[in-house]
């Protein structure tokens, strides 16, 4: 912002050197340990009002940016499989195309769709049983936040949560890009670098085994 405005300065002869021009990204930071637990998610469940149940659930079981996922329309969603088009475009070739998804929907993202009420044709809606607006919804997934006690953490970490915990549980990288629309090198960048959390179980997932190859080759 500040190199906008210095160039709008130098360019009406204000000033007569930009110190910001070419200036290139400093942070660096990585989102290591900003993963949504389970208790953190119960505690969020606790605190926030109904409408705001379905965009988390929708979140952690589809991976889908929020953008997407407030425009989500009920036609998306069969009874057993959303499908849709991400807003965002992925380059091949020289060009960018579309990334159509389609998610099988897991048994407690189906209890909850299937028990929600429609209102219109929008899946998620506010108190009014409106569509959300990007920034109403910004401003009471913030009020919620701030209620039930949780800092550090945002929606958009929803997403690496969900890869994250894709990933505890086995499953390969293509596998988790055919659910999230990622690149595998971007899964595989989201898995070593921001969002992998440390997880315990990790560990003795890993020494288990070893312990298991160990004794198989002393025996």
């Amino acid at each position: 912002m500040l190199k906008l405005i210095l160039n709008w300065a130098k360019d009406r002869g204000k000033i007569t050197v930009n110190m910001c021009a070419g200036g290139g990204r400093v942070y660096h930071g990585t989102r290591v340990d900003f993963v949504w637990s389970v208790e953190v998610e119960a505690v969020f469940l606790e605190h926030a009002p109904p409408q705001l149940h379905l965009p988390l659930l929708l979140a952690l079981w589809t991976d889908q940016r929020q953008g997407d996922l407030l425009r989500l329309p009920w036609s998306a969603y069969d009874g057993s499989t959303i499908r849709l088009v991400q807003s965002k475009s992925i380059r091949e070739g020289g060009k960018r195309r579309p990334v159509r998804v389609s998610i099988p929907v897991g048994a407690p993202l189906k209890a909850a769709l299937d028990a929600a009420k429609k209102h219109g044709s929008i899946i998620l809606t506010n108190s009014l049983h409106r569509p959300w607006t990007e920034g109403a919804f910004r401003q009471a997934w913030w009020q919620a936040y701030r209620k039930a006690g949780i800092v550090g953490l945002t929606f958009n970490d929803l997403r690496g949560t969900a890869v994250t915990r894709l990933a505890l549980v086995g499953c390969t990288e293509i596998e988790i890009a055919t659910i999230t629309g990622h690149s595998l090198r971007d899964v595989r960048s989201i898995l070593d670098a921001h969002y992998l959390h440390r997880d315990i179980e990790l560990a003795r997932a890993a020494i288990t085994k070893l312990e298991m190859g160990y004794a198989k080759r002393a025996g």
